[in-house]
């Protein structure tokens, strides 16, 4: 995800104080994922600034993530993605952000709205693909890598819908559990209506949903039927 807000400490970053090795793989984390959310790369002095280190850091940084080909420094200075992070993408449960593309790619030129498909990992749903349909000129999109909370929208609901019953939860989501999709607005975005649909899923796999976003409501409601068929197409790509 690109880099948000003003720069940070690394102990502010997340590295324990009192920890100098924590503190420099976290430092170095969060470089690679400067560089991984950047899309016309960074130099050295813009993830020194981002990270809140001096260049020097920066640079030793860099220097180790290029040695294990996770980034490369460019003929204009700027660090990019390199290869080794398509290894690493692919080892995400068993490559299910490759193989659910294709039919979220024709979800998405078929509804004419941005699709998404979410796993839960601990309390928050989290996006590991999103795409934005290529046959329209205006689309609602968000980075892949974005993170809220589970009781929050339609896909968080879905995703409860996946896991066994536990108290106090919404009415929306035993519901969601009969009828197998939900329709949810205004609870991510303002003015939003989202649509999931549950990935039927075998444990270990994460709970998994296709999330549909509109700010037209018949747009959703139109768009039911496609998202539960895609769904249903993902549950046997992923079983």
């Amino acid at each position: 995800m690109p880099a948000q807000g003003k720069s940070r400490s690394g102990d502010e970053a997340g590295a324990p104080n009192g920890a100098p090795g924590s503190q420099t793989l976290a430092r170095g984390l969060a470089a690679l994922q400067l560089v991984a959310g950047s899309r016309t790369g960074l130099t050295a002095q813009q993830v020194a600034d981002e990270i809140g280190v001096h260049r020097t850091i920066a640079y030793r940084l860099l220097a180790t993530l290029s040695q294990f080909r996770l980034v490369a420094k460019g003929e204009d200075g700027r660090y990019r993605p390199a290869a080794a992070l398509a290894v690493l993408g692919a080892s995400f449960d068993n490559n299910v952000r490759q193989l659910s593309l294709p039919t979220l790619r024709a979800l998405a030129d078929e509804t004419g709205c941005t699709v998404s498909l979410l796993v839960a990992e601990g309390d928050q749903q989290v996006a590991i693909a999103v795409i934005a349909p290529s046959n329209v000129y205006y689309q609602l999109a968000f980075h892949e890598g974005s993170r809220y909370p589970l009781e929050r929208g339609a896909a968080g609901i879905a995703l409860l819908a996946s896991m066994p019953p536990r108290p106090g939860e919404r009415d929306l989501v035993p519901l969601t559990r009969e009828r197998g999709w939900v329709i949810t607005h205004g609870e991510i975005e303002p003015n939003t209506y989202g649509l999931a649909v549950p990935v039927r899923r075998q444990p270990p796999s994460p709970p998994t949903c296709i999330n549909l976003i509109s700010h037209r409501e018949d747009v959703v409601l139109a768009g039911r039927d496609a998202v539960v068929t895609a769904a249903n197409e993902l549950s046997a790509i992923l079983s």
